[in-house]
């Protein structure tokens, strides 16, 4: 900001594990006028931030890069500045979720995935392909079926309860704001209502003009090769709600 009298934004952040929607979430908060959302900080390959050379600088100085500096990259005049961080992205920058809880201000988005199972298959997919949106110009063939270990799932279910559990302990509750996955993909104005008032800016009807699409439709036991294995395994533990094939399970959506 070049006039010292304009306040700089408000910096907001949104954390996540993988395949969460939180790419649509951003295409749907940068339909707002004052409110700016700049893509992932944390990954080299992001196209929003010109920088590439930017993964060098230390935590504080990327924080400072995405909340003092904001590469803008519209005219808008935002009030409201931000970025995305998924959890893997924390394991090669040990301290940058400690930098990231003393910036002062800081609004915290916390986008939650009630089936964890789908992220982790979506995430599978995405890498087999390497596609890891899709458009409305893109063609309809559905993604490939996957094969999951026990591991890994076990593995992946941790790393999600943890890093939830890690945000909310983190955060004051004032300060930060959960989303559910299902919820925004259901009732997208009113996850946007309440991110406005969360945010405080002016609310801003609805208006549905994404043009991210769904990448998967099948439901899970269509979409995992070994679904009634894992299915089997995990029966009778914490993570048996994950393999429920009723219409709760069934449920799909952006990923």
């Amino acid at each position: 900001m070049t006039d010292s009298h304009i306040p700089p934004p408000a910096p907001f952040v949104i954390l996540a594990m993988p395949r969460t929607g939180t790419h649509y979430l951003e295409e749907l908060l940068n339909a707002h006028p004052n409110v700016l959302s700049n893509g992932e900080l944390l990954n080299p390959y992001a196209t929003t931030w010109p920088d590439k050379h930017r993964l060098l600088r230390s935590d504080r100085e990327l924080l400072e890069l995405a909340y003092s500096c904001c590469p803008a990259q519209s005219d808008k005049k935002a009030t409201h500045v931000g970025c995305k961080v998924n959890e893997p992205q924390f394991h090669d920058r040990p301290g940058f979720f400690a930098e990231l809880t003393r910036w002062p201000g800081l609004r915290v988005i916390l986008v939650v995935r009630e089936n964890t199972l789908e992220s982790l298959r979506s995430l599978v997919q995405a890498r087999q392909t390497r596609q890891w949106l899709k458009f409305r110009s893109d063609n309809d063939a559905p993604p490939p079926q996957v094969r999951l270990s026990t591991a890994d799932c076990e593995a992946y279910f941790k790393a999600a309860d943890d890093f939830h559990a890690r945000v909310v302990r983190s955060f004051t509750k004032s300060n930060m704001l959960e989303i559910e996955y299902e919820c925004l993909l259901r009732e997208p104005a009113t996850c946007l209502a309440a991110i406005w008032d969360f945010l405080g800016v002016p609310a801003l009807r609805f208006s549905s003009t994404a043009t991210l699409q769904r990448q998967e439709m099948r439901p899970l036991e269509q979409t995992i090769e070994n679904f009634h294995e894992l299915r089997r395994h995990f029966s009778h533990g914490p993570y048996a709600r994950f393999f429920d094939v009723g219409e709760r399970g069934r449920a799909v959506a952006i990923d």
